[in-house]
């Protein structure tokens, strides 16, 4: 789930929006009208018609490869240096991702901090979900600099709130080693990642991130990576920028 928007030299991504819609009521027709119901749709009716959505994209993309899988990417050669994106294992990783989770310049975006079991019951979910969101240690020349989470937008509380188109993809960045910040390596590895994903999932046409439009460093830093500001969008915990990168245009921004 993506988290609140961390500051934007910590390049620490945004959080996932939360619930839709309120409840609304569900009208009947006047007594003697046969085939016409003035129908308002519940937030229960409203579910199940995402769910039935979400159930046919999962027979289009059998569970499992929504995403495909990050472990088997190539890895990407920066200025930086050399970037793999590598899937978390739990036990391997939850205390090196809590310790940055913990970091004063990042708790009060991801809201995270806490007990390693906070952390741990963020990443959980995704780990035993169905592939629609992958959490992965960024490995830089061998040494882990960063949290990402890959996830289908389209597939996410986040295409309510946006004109979703079908494989969109989201990320979201957390770059934990403090020497790391401040120098312009969240935007290089924004650039790599969105390349990465549009080189290994060939439908996807779009790379998508929501940061804190209040976070100017942050949307600045996916400017700089060859994301277009879309439109400012109103989430539950935030009002977003919706950046985009193309795949149309990626070898022009």
């Amino acid at each position: 789930m993506p988290p609140a928007d961390a500051p934007a030299e910590s390049d620490a991504a945004p959080e996932e929006p939360g619930s839709g819609p309120g409840d609304r009521e569900t009208t009947a027709a006047p007594t003697g009208t046969e085939d016409t119901l003035d129908l308002k749709l519940t937030e229960e009716l409203l579910a199940l018609i995402a769910e039935d959505r979400n159930k046919a994209a999962r027979r289009r993309d059998p569970v499992g490869e929504l995403l495909g899988d990050p472990a088997t990417w190539p890895g990407a050669t920066t200025e930086a240096g050399v970037f793999h994106l590598v899937p978390v294992v739990l036990e391997r990783d939850l205390a090196v991702l809590s310790r940055w989770m913990n970091d004063p310049a990042v708790a009060p975006f991801w809201e995270l901090a806490g007990p390693e079991s906070v952390t741990a019951d963020h990443l959980r979910p995704q780990l035993e979900g169905d592939g629609r969101s992958l959490p992965c240690l960024g490995v830089l020349d061998g040494t882990p600099m960063s949290y990402w989470e890959i996830y289908r937008a389209d597939l996410d509380p986040l295409a309510r709130h946006y004109p979703a188109r079908l494989h969109d993809t989201g990320i979201h960045l957390l770059i934990g080693g403090v020497g790391d910040r401040g120098r312009g390596v969240g935007t290089t590895l924004l650039r790599a990642v969105a390349d990465l994903v549009l080189d290994n999932l060939p439908r996807c046409g779009r790379v998508v991130a929501e940061p804190d439009l209040r976070n100017t460093p942050s949307v600045s830093a996916f400017l700089n990576a060859g994301f277009r500001f879309s439109a400012e969008v109103d989430l539950p915990d935030k009002r977003a920028a919706l950046m985009i990168r193309d795949r149309t245009y990626r070898d022009h921004l």
